[in-house]
Order: C-alpha cells, then structure tokens, then sequence
C-alpha cells in the first residue's frame, strides 16, 4: 500500500463570485503530483456561476466537494466552514483565483516529516488576471516564529499547509480581513513550528478590485490583530506597525 494513503490532504478553496478563474485554480490543485487530497470549494453565495462551475468539477472527480453558504461569509467563516468539513490530517488553503505548482503539496508534506513543523509555506509569485507573472517574487525566511511574524507578515494564506491534527484542528478568527495572519500568530504563540520553502510554488493572482487591494483597510485590520487579537501594549504594537508598513512600502517599489 501508497504511504502517499496516509498523508491525505483536506484543501479548502472558497470562492465568492470568481466564475473567471475558478476553473484554473481547482485544476492547479487537482493536478498536484500528490494525488491524496480533497478540495472543498466552498461557494460563498456567488451570483455568478461559480457554484455551477464547481459542481461540473465535483461530477467528474470525485475529490471535489461543494460546499454552499446561504449567506455570505467572507474569507474566515467561508474557510471555517471548510475547516469543519475537513476530514484528512493535513490542511491546505487556497482561494478560488489562486494557482498552485504541482510539486507544491508533496514539497510542503516532505518538510513537515523531515523537520517536524506544523505549518509550511512557500514563496510566492504575483500573477495578473490573465495568469502573466509580474513582479518580483515574495521570498520567505526558511524559519519564522511568533516574534518575528509580528513585523514581517511573510505568511501568504494560500501558500500554506497545516499538520491540522497535531494542531488540534483549531478554527480561524472570525474578523472580516486579516484573519489568516491571525491565525498564523495564534498557531505560533501555541508552539506551533512553521519553516518556510523560498521557492514560488504559489501563485498570487493580483485582479482590481480585490479584498485585498485595498492597502488601507488591510493596514487597518492588521493594526486589529496586534491590538485586539494579540493585546500588545502600545509600545510593542508600534514598532511592529511601522515594520510591516515599511516592508510593504518596500514591496510597492520593487514590483
């Protein structure tokens, strides 16, 4: 019997209205080299066809599960949903415009088995809304704990992979944005290990008009971690404000 059998990965990819990208992102995923997964699209009240696209997927592979939210519930309850769901012991994200390589998933589990980590990520590519890549690549520390991810939030939430049972399969707070980089601090002040691979096996697609092109609002929230989610005091909380301002100011210029 494959030991791939026992290295089963639940991927969890929402999708709010991306009728335009879902297919490509669901074939990066259902194209890895490690063919033991599930991917759980979560169809967040779409208007589009975003709902009838995934079911096409799930009628032709059986990996493929829909999931369908009555309401929406923006990126942390569409995710938890998925969480919930889950049945394998590992855990992936992806959303539903991203694209992974297809060695991503089997580089990521070799990681957690040769050095004991509990959260794997990668380096990541932005691509536009026709798949161009763009830009340079956003390179990652091999190792990353608590104290450093509090002034450099390297950690792109659909590059990631969780041993989720050795974690205790925790769920993500539920803020409307930012609630990933919440989650990777909670992980990492529990003790979780998190050891990143610098190589771009993540695909970012940059589109106008995303959640997260707004710069503001996401700088915002992420003053909401520290405060809010972490409680630091004013004095820890600034000094690590300016850092992640000043780290992606600097990535501003060098696109």
């Amino acid at each position: 019997m494959s030991r791939e059998i026992y290295d089963e990965v639940s991927v969890i990819m929402p999708a709010f209205n991306l009728a335009g990208f879902l297919a490509s992102s669901m074939e990066s995923v259902l194209n890895q080299s490690h063919r033991a997964l599930e991917l759980i699209v979560i169809d967040d009240c779409s208007t589009d066809q975003t709902r009838e696209i995934a079911n096409i997927f799930a009628a032709r592979d059986s990996r493929v599960r829909v999931l369908h939210s009555s309401e929406n519930l923006g990126g942390a309850g569409a995710r938890n949903m998925g969480l919930q769901a889950a049945r394998f012991p590992y855990v992936a994200f992806i959303d539903g415009d991203d694209l992974w390589d297809p060695e991503k998933l089997a580089r990521q589990i070799k990681v957690v088995k040769e050095q004991d980590a509990q959260l794997v990520y990668t380096a990541i590519q932005k691509v536009d809304s026709f798949g161009n890549q763009f830009g340079a690549v956003q390179s990652v520390e091999h190792h990353v704990d608590y104290s450093t991810l509090l002034a450099n939030p390297l950690i792109g939430c659909s590059s990631v992979l969780l041993d989720y049972n050795a974690l205790g399969r925790p769920k993500m707070p539920d803020i409307r944005k930012r609630q990933d980089f919440a989650f990777w601090l909670k992980l990492l002040r529990e003790g979780a290990v998190a050891k990143g691979i610098d190589e771009p096996l993540t695909y970012y697609r940059v589109r106008p008009g995303s959640l997260s092109s707004n710069k503001l609002s996401a700088a915002l929230y992420t003053w909401r971690v520290y405060r809010d989610f972490e409680r630091l005091p004013l004095w820890r909380a600034i000094p690590n404000f300016i850092s992640y301002a000043f780290r992606g100011f600097r990535k501003r210029l060098n696109r």
